[in-house]
């Protein structure tokens, strides 16, 4: 079995933290906690013109009261929120799938580096092997 060379181990770990953290700067660029509170803020302010949109309506038709706002310009205003919270969330899931792409195609970058590693190493234990047993046949 192969000994831990405690200091390869520790030097494998900090070129791990290093990528976890590069990864973590990336995330963070592409949207971390301040994309996601602010998120919420447009969220909130999408929830409170949609309520007060059907606020405005129900008191038209239900309660019979005057309201600012006529009907048929409350719903347009209502689909259109709508629409425009949608587009929005369309423009989101691009950039997340943008950010998925990248990562995968990093990984594919670093898998078929590794491959070509393994193709070398293969060739040169081939060598090594085949070398081997000429000289033990030529003995």
């Amino acid at each position: 079995m192969e000994d831990l060379d405690p200091i390869k181990l520790k030097a494998e770990l900090d070129q791990f933290k290093k990528e976890k953290e590069k990864i973590r700067n990336l995330m963070g660029q592409i949207g971390g906690k301040h994309a996601e509170r602010n998120d919420r803020r447009i969220n909130l302010i999408f929830i409170c013109a949609i309520s007060f949109i059907a606020l405005n309506d129900f008191l038209h038709h239900v309660a019979g009261m005057h309201t600012p706002i006529p009907s048929l310009l409350s719903l347009e205003i209502a689909v259109l929120l709508v629409s425009i919270k949608i587009i929005w969330m369309m423009h989101k899931s691009t950039k997340v799938e943008h950010f998925q792409f990248w990562i995968l195609n990093s990984i594919e970058y670093r898998l078929n580096d590794v491959a070509k590693q393994l193709r070398g190493l293969e060739k040169t234990v081939t060598k090594y092997h085949s070398d081997g047993e000429e000289e033990g046949k030529g003995s």
